[in-house]
């Protein structure tokens, strides 16, 4: 997830910006062909302006929500943006250039005022709604309010907000505020203004209003959870139909306005996206080039055989890390793993070259030890619990059992259970503990309410013995606080929706993580970054697994493919077109 995360793929940009950054192979006359592999992570592939087509996408489940104020999976961060236009968002480019932040909805980039407690935004002139009115500040204001500060009915996205405005302790939010003046520190002194004002300095806020939550909302259009099924458009494409756990399809939004955005260009007349669709089917339809894997988890393990040893195949795909960790999280608050010992005994068990071999080989992520991912600011080389060839050491697994007194543990671990290599991974992890007297059960549980009714409530996960949570965690934006706030912070967990799953709640943590984001400079950051790290790994609450690196089957009937960081490096969605209608 979340953001796989979370953590936030960057937009195409004008003609001009997509061109800069093709090679011949990448023309409009190209389109359909490959342009060998990795080409979208250097690149444009197929980039074209051509109009028209339908454009599909395939996903092997449901997402947590369309709302977007009510998301938090990577991929919907990245679709949402052709219906919900955030203050800012991520500048054209493959790799690491997508990690740039260029305006949206906004006409610039924040102004911070007070050493960094207090931002202001202009919005751009002419913006409107799908039905015509105009968009102003207030509606950026209430989409913020309704997101963070009405947790008990929209659950899903992150917290930030709630976390960091000055007076968000104490708004009930506008389903229990019914006042006009709303939450007073987000100020909107005109229709094209908005003002934050926070508790303390925060030095990437312009990382945070880069998230679907800042989209604009109409107050007076908002039916709370059930949003999703009327959602407004402030993009260049609306809602058509919207069939809950089955379809949706968008078509060209009429009102938008290519005079107030540069960064969308409108170029199917309808995408579709489908959803349940079978893991194999997806893979068969992407190769066929009349699909794109919405998730962006990359294809199924007998496809990347198949596509591996074909060598036209391997060339229509894309190899790339993206800022995302896969891990096992263990419940501190699930005995008797609230015993630092038995989380020891846990990690000197996993045998991690088993796990990487179930997750699908090298190909798929490097081995990992650290909770940072090597492309994440504040990451420093380290491993802890390291075993020869990690393959896991059983005796000293049973020296830290003997130390928490134990001599045998019965658990469960969840896995999302449309994500086969989530599966295989979480039963690799079964075998390695199993040697060392750790029992754990498999429970598999759907990636859509994975979060609102399973994994992520920690009141079922208590009750039901989930003592291991299969995971992954993309950075909400690209630097250390935007990977480690949500899931070490005590201040994130949540009775749903939560997403520090191993409920680590830990003063010196909390306390590094709120200074870091207040200090100046990057350097200083980074360190400190690097110090939560290392006391998280000392601490034993997760088990890194593998540094994700996702193969993408490139589909070759699309247009303008491009694979970036921001996203945890799926293709970016916002102008992918059709090469033949």
């Amino acid at each position: 997830m979340r953001r796989s995360a979370l953590a936030a793929i960057a937009a195409i940009g004008s003609a001009s910006l997509l061109l800069a950054g093709c090679s011949k192979a990448d023309d409009s006359k190209n389109e359909g062909k490959s342009a060998g592999a990795n080409a979208a992570t250097k690149g444009v592939v197929n980039a074209s302006d051509k109009k028209g087509g339908t454009l599909t996408y395939e996903l092997s489940d449901v997402p947590d929500s369309f709302d977007p104020g009510n998301t938090y999976y990577a991929y919907m961060y990245n679709l949402s943006r052709l219906w919900a236009r955030p203050l800012m968002t991520f500048e054209p480019g493959p790799g690491s250039k997508g990690n740039t932040l260029v305006p949206d909805l906004a006409a610039s980039k924040g102004v911070p005022s007070d050493g960094g407690k207090t931002w202001t935004y202009k919005l751009r002139s002419g913006l409107k709604y799908e039905d015509g009115t105009a968009i102003t500040s207030k509606d950026v204001k209430y989409a913020v309010e309704r997101s963070n500060f009405a947790r008990d009915v929209l659950s899903l996205g992150p917290n930030y907000f709630q976390i960091f405005m000055a007076d968000g302790d104490k708004y009930k939010g506008p389903y229990k505020d019914k006042s006009a003046k709303g939450l007073s520190s987000i100020e909107t002194p005109d229709d094209t203004t908005v003002v934050f004002h926070l508790k303390q300095a925060f030095q990437e806020f312009d990382y945070l209003v880069a998230a679907p939550q800042t989209a604009p909302v109409p107050q007076a259009k908002d039916t709370g959870v059930d949003y999703v099924k009327h959602i407004v458009s402030s993009g260049s494409y609306k809602f058509q139909s919207y069939d809950e756990g089955k379809q949706a399809v968008l078509v060209r939004n009429p009102d938008w306005d290519p005079k107030t955005d540069p960064l969308r260009k409108q170029l199917p007349d309808k995408i579709v996206v489908k959803l349940k669709v079978n893991p194999e089917t997806i893979d068969k339809d992407v190769l066929a080039g009349d699909a794109i894997d919405l998730a962006g988890t990359g294809v199924q393990a007998s496809t990347q055989a198949q596509v591996l040893t074909d060598t036209a195949k391997k060339a229509g795909t894309d190899n790339t890390f993206g800022g995302r960790l896969v891990y096992m999280a263990i419940n501190t608050k699930v005995k008797p793993f609230d015993n630092v010992a038995c989380r020891k005994a846990v990690q000197f068990a996993i045998d991690k070259a088993s796990v990487q071999t179930a997750e699908g080989g090298p190909i798929r992520g490097d081995i990992a030890s650290t909770v940072l991912p090597p492309d994440i600011p504040g990451y420093v080389k380290s491993d802890v619990y390291a075993t020869d060839g990690n393959k896991g050491d059983v005796a000293k697994a049973k020296e830290q059992l003997k130390a928490c007194g134990k001599t045998a543990i019965n658990t469960n671990i969840s896995a999302r259970s449309d994500r086969q290599p989530e599966i295989d991974a979480a039963t690799a992890i079964i075998n390695s503990l199993k040697k060392v007297g750790i029992n754990a059960s498999l429970k598999q549980y759907p990636s859509g309410k994975y979060f609102t009714d399973y994994a992520g409530v920690p009141k079922f996960t208590e009750k039901q013995n989930i003592g291991l949570i299969m995971m992954q965690w993309g950075a909400d934006w690209p630097s250390g606080y935007g990977f480690l706030q949500q899931i070490l912070n005590g201040s994130a967990i949540g009775q749903s929706g939560n997403t520090n799953l191993s409920q680590y709640d830990d003063k010196n943590v909390n306390e590094m993580l709120n200074k870091s984001i207040a200090t100046p400079g990057d350097a200083a950051r980074n360190g400190i970054y690097a110090q939560i790290d290392k006391k998280a790994m000392d601490d034993a609450v997760l088990v890194p697994l593998t540094y994700f690196k996702v193969l993408l089957a490139r589909p070759q009937n699309y247009t303008n493919l491009v694979s970036t960081a921001a996203f945890s490096g799926q293709y970016d969605y916002l102008n992918i077109g059709v090469a033949s209608k």
